[in-house]
């Protein structure tokens, strides 16, 4: 076990507010994927209230301009500070991607890829993709990649953009698999295809910082631990079980919203990860690697050492991009 490298005075009970209390976030650009509820909105809330302009990218615009209109009078003194706004976006959708991707033109300074499905079941995206890992990777991996010309221009504007992926402990149950990642030639297990995409997070945000650094973007990802969101809600029994086992096990305790929000804080504003990426956040602070074989039991605020191996990341970009159909970057 490899004890982590950076820490900051942040803590499990941290709340994204407290993270920003001293932050002026003026003059930030943000895009924060997902956030018409749960940790997306608590995320894009907070950064407004901190001054930034954060633009919701979501399914629902209707949804996400509701949620729009609250953040504007939830913020610091009534006011939110930043300027908030909804578009659509979805994940699943290459086209939609392109489309929030070209009508973006102005530099970004923070990019937070929030968004994420979980099934019960096998469900493919219209092009014949298996869901879950269309959608909580390869989307993202087209809409940061897609905004890399945003980021850098960002990057130029404020010494360094950042971008922030939500993984999860989940990332511990499976590593990626290169080989046949639709389940084609396999049995589906709803809860090893979560895994997969959560590691797929975690390799996106070693690969992009180490082909951007040149460029001012750091990458990171972050875990945000248990809360209470409507990603459960399509839990199959098995999973609910699953859950109830670890929870029991000590392998995790519930947290609020606010307090999930706080690692993606973390990642986005604290001086600490300003200039360094390819770290997994847990509890605020980079976790510790753990080998493969260990368990979440054992070792509940670890990363698996396959989901920073530069080489694997590598590949997955490789695969990533010939399956999201975009250039090399």
């Amino acid at each position: 076990m490899t004890r982590p490298g950076l820490t900051t005075r942040f803590t499990a009970d941290s709340t994204a507010d407290d993270v920003l209390v001293d932050v002026d976030l003026a003059g930030v650009r943000a895009v924060v994927t997902g956030a018409t509820s749960g940790l997306g909105a608590e995320t894009a809330r907070a950064l407004a209230s901190a001054g930034a302009d954060v633009t919701l990218a979501v399914r629902d615009v209707i949804a996400g301009a509701d949620t729009a209109a609250r953040i504007r009078t939830a913020g610091r003194h009534g006011s939110s500070g930043g300027h908030v706004d909804a578009r659509p976006l979805d994940l699943a959708d290459p086209a939609s991607i392109d489309a929030f991707v070209r009508a973006w033109d102005a530099p970004l300074h923070l990019l937070v890829d929030n968004a994420g499905v979980v099934t019960a079941g096998l469900r493919r995206t219209a092009t014949g993709r298996e869901l879950q890992f269309a959608t909580n990777h390869l989307g993202h991996h087209a809409l940061t990649t897609g905004l890399h010309a945003a980021l850098a221009r960002g990057a130029v504007e404020r010494d360094g953009a950042r971008v922030v992926v939500l993984s999860s402990t989940a990332h511990m149950r499976a590593d990626v698999d290169l080989v046949d990642p639709d389940f084609r030639e396999q049995a589906y297990d709803p809860q090893i295809a979560y895994a997969r995409s959560k590691t797929a997070n975690v390799l996106f945000a070693v690969e992009a910082s180490r082909r951007w650094a040149d460029d001012g973007i750091v990458v990171n990802a972050v875990n945000p631990g248990g809360v209470r969101t409507g990603l459960q809600r399509d839990f199959s029994p098995a999973q609910l079980a699953s859950l109830a086992q670890a929870e029991a096990a000590g392998a995790f305790r519930w947290k609020t919203v606010a307090q999930g929000a706080a690692t993606t804080a973390v990642a986005a504003v604290a001086p600490e990860f300003a200039h360094t990426g390819g770290h997994y956040l847990d509890d605020g602070q980079e976790a510790y690697t753990v080998p493969d074989d260990a368990t979440l039991v054992e070792h509940p605020h670890g990363v698996k050492a396959w989901a920073l191996d530069p080489g694997a990341a590598a590949r997955l970009w490789d695969l990533s991009e010939e399956l999201v159909g975009g250039p090399g970057r």
